[in-house]
């Protein structure tokens, strides 16, 4: 299957079954989960911020903590980013709409300091 065929949603299957609106990126997994999990579970102030699904990415969430650290993980769409917030009891985002905290590109740039010493 050629790059045009996988984005046009023409590949295996011929689009039966799920949706084929290809993306170059893997869908979410039970590991990408875990990960979220562990993240909220080791970090206070967690917010979340769910990104839309791109014509490169799936659907992700990225997880802000309250000192700026942050993770990203793809997810199973918008409505399982809320569901997963509601059961960690982390407030969630829409990334378009609010933006990203400067806490997350502070500790960005601390980290990229740090690396450069």
């Amino acid at each position: 299957m050629g790059l045009f065929d996988r984005l046009r949603g023409r590949g295996a299957g011929g689009g039966r079954g799920r949706d084929r609106r290809g993306t170059l990126d893997r869908a979410s997994g039970s590991a990408d989960l875990a990960h979220l999990e562990q993240f909220v579970a080791s970090r206070r102030g967690v917010e979340g911020y769910v990104e839309p699904r791109t014509a490169v990415t799936e659907t992700t969430i990225l997880l802000v903590a309250a000192d700026g650290e942050w993770t990203r993980r793809r997810i199973d769409g918008p409505e399982v980013a809320r569901r997963l917030s509601r059961d960690l009891a982390v407030p969630v985002y829409d990334a378009q709409v609010t933006g990203y905290p400067q806490r997350m590109r502070d500790w960005s740039a601390r980290q990229k300091g740090d690396r450069l010493q």
